[in-house]
């Protein structure tokens, strides 16, 4: 199953200098943090904000490529993550004729961006990387009242990971994500 998901922003993890996008996912209130290079998160971040440069980008050339050969982009796909790193499929149309090209997903986005093609992540990749918003009641500091001893494993982690999302550390909230994960799954056996 795939999910639709939005360019939420690129922004700088403070805690590696590194850029991230952060494609939403709205209807389940997850969003997906993906490290790209600077010259792509550049590329993605000028289309958010749509400026236009005096000459083409890359990823202008291939749209415009793109387009004077009436390729369209029916969507874009995350579908994998594997060994921290994220694999894309850009989906070509030309003439009724489908074709699947390999990307990376910093390339894929910035092309689907500039096409307004939908994006999609696959729910396999969504389960193993994704971020769940907290609902509206404060869950991201830990109740006081309570002896430490009280508060659950599980809930610390979470609460730390609440915390690095807030301070835009994602480096250091999917490596809290990942804990998380493996205690669930530890507990779960």
């Amino acid at each position: 199953m795939q999910v639709a998901v939005r360019v939420d922003r690129v922004t700088l993890d403070t805690s590696s200098n590194r850029f991230v996008v952060i494609l939403k996912d709205d209807v389940n209130g997850r969003w997906l943090p993906i490290v790209v290079g600077t010259t792509e998160a550049q590329a993605i971040a000028l289309q958010l904000e749509g400026v236009s440069t005096p000459r083409p980008l890359t990823h202008d050339l291939m749209r415009n490529l793109l387009e004077s050969l009436t390729v369209e982009i029916s969507k874009i796909i995350v579908n994998e993550l594997r060994e921290n790193t994220y694999y894309a499929i850009i989906h070509l149309k030309l003439n009724k004729k489908s074709q699947e090209i390999d990307a990376r997903p910093s390339d894929a986005i910035a092309l689907a961006l500039r096409m307004q093609a939908p994006i999609f992540v696959e729910e396999s990749v969504m389960r193993k990387a994704a971020v769940i918003e907290q609902a509206n009641e404060d869950k991201s500091e830990p109740d006081f009242e309570r002896p430490f001893s009280d508060i659950d494993q599980l809930e610390e982690l979470n609460i730390k990971l609440q915390k690095a999302v807030r301070e835009e550390r994602f480096e250091d909230a999917a490596r809290i994500r990942d804990e998380i994960l493996e205690l669930k799954h530890e507990r779960h056996q």
